[in-house]
């Protein structure tokens, strides 16, 4: 049984990748935490409460980071991908749950510490939540089972920049924390993300094989689903779903290993910088980072089955 914490944005990919992880018989979803990136912080914690009703999940929701730890904040918010709501404006009622009275980082730090080198965060929103929760209580780097992001363009130019995926440019001195503590940390990024869609079509005939609930993925994933399609793809990206599915199903994804760091200014924040293990280098700020690990393949299609299956199940 793998122990999640959930660090979110939601965000209409998001809320695919927590009904999946809500579901997944192998996944004991302990906490959501949320963040600021695809909407306001206030907006991406009313969803995640509005999600947490809809499912009945049990996890607590924090609300925390409203802004990256420096640099730039965010000036425009996707509301032509994500909607003005964050969720494809359907117009979510009122959630009627409340949020934990802890900030995000510190129900992270205090779930890793009730159940020491059994967690695994997932985070697939900027960092900050990681890097405040660093801060507060570095132990945890040591007691946490492994990191998986969804973050980074390693081989492949980014999405907000040529240079940077959303994420990691959102709070790129951040994201440089969370690969430069101790923990293990997995990058599932845009070299791999990019090749796993869903379309139209496919979420209305899971709509109608899966529980009911998978009808509120289908009507929130209308407009992001024609972003994507303006882009010339089959239907929508699943990014953070892949995060969710490397967790459940690791030996999907083929990884390399290597000292990371992510640029923290200049036209290149954001960017993912891999040092192989197996080059040497002149003395520099990759000396002390530690080893981890970035997604270079994906089996694609068996990824896609694995949440479609999951999406068509009317069962558990």
């Amino acid at each position: 049984m793998h122990k999640v914490i959930f660090d979110t944005d939601p965000g209409v990919d998001d809320a695919l990748a927590l009904y999946y992880l809500h579901r997944h018989p192998q996944v004991d979803l302990l906490a959501i935490t949320t963040v600021f990136g695809n909407a306001p912080v206030e907006t991406t914690t009313r969803n995640a409460l509005f999600l947490k009703d809809s499912w009945g999940i049990t996890a607590p929701v924090a609300m925390g980071a409203a802004h990256p730890l420096s640099g730039p904040d965010e000036a425009h918010w996707p509301t032509h991908i994500h909607g003005r709501d964050g969720l494809g404006n359907i117009d979510a009622p009122e959630p009627a749950a409340q949020p934990d009275p802890r900030p995000a980082h510190q129900v992270i730090v205090d779930t890793i510490r009730a159940h020491p080198g059994e967690v695994t965060l997932v985070a697939v929103g900027r960092m900050t939540n990681l890097a405040q929760a660093l801060r507060a209580a570095p132990e945890i780097a040591a007691q946490a089972k492994q990191v998986v992001v969804m973050g980074g363009a390693f081989a492949v130019p980014g999405n907000v920049t040529p240079a940077a995926e959303a994420n990691l440019h959102g709070d790129a001195l951040a994201a440089d924390e969370v690969f430069a503590a101790s923990w293990p940390v997995v990058a599932v990024g845009l070299d791999v993300t990019r090749q796993v869609e869903m379309t139209r079509a496919e979420l209305a005939d899971l709509a109608r094989q899966g529980k009911p609930e998978v009808a509120l993925l289908r009507d929130l994933s209308q407009d992001y689903i024609a972003f994507y399609e303006a882009l010339n793809h089959r239907g929508m990206v699943v990014h953070d779903c892949c995060a969710c599915v490397l967790v459940t199903d690791p030996d999907l994804f083929t990884r390399r290993t290597a000292r990371i760091r992510v640029l923290t200014e200049g036209i290149g924040r954001g960017a993912t910088v891999a040092a192989p293990l197996d080059m040497r280098f002149p003395p520099g700020d990759w000396d002390s980072a530690p080893a981890q690990d970035y997604c270079t393949a994906i089996r694609a299609e068996a990824v896609h089955e694995r949440i479609t299956r999951l999406l068509s199940a009317r069962e558990g």
